[in-house]
């Protein structure tokens, strides 16, 4: 018989894959219909004036124009203006 004992295995090693998370179109960025501005877990950002949230809580936008992030009692909103040349 082997005088060997068997190798213990590690409990260590895993990890999960980044979720690709949080803010893809910053303040005063232009944006083009359809497109994701925040990818979030919940609400933490709410949808504001032109947005629209999907099932995942991603925050899109409904037109072409301009994002802009504010501040309205304690919540953080997301709306995207329209451009006019």
């Amino acid at each position: 018989m082997a005088q060997k004992k068997a190798g213990g295995s590690s409990r260590n090693g895993r990890d999960s894959n980044s979720k690709r998370l949080g803010i893809k179109v910053y303040n005063n960025n232009y944006i083009n219909k359809g497109s994701i501005i925040v990818r979030q877990n919940g609400l933490k950002i709410n949808s504001g004036k032109n947005t629209f949230i999907s099932k995942n809580y991603s925050i899109h936008s409904l037109i072409n124009g301009i994002v802009n992030f504010y501040e309205k009692k304690k919540k953080i909103f997301i709306e995207v203006n329209n451009v006019y040349y």
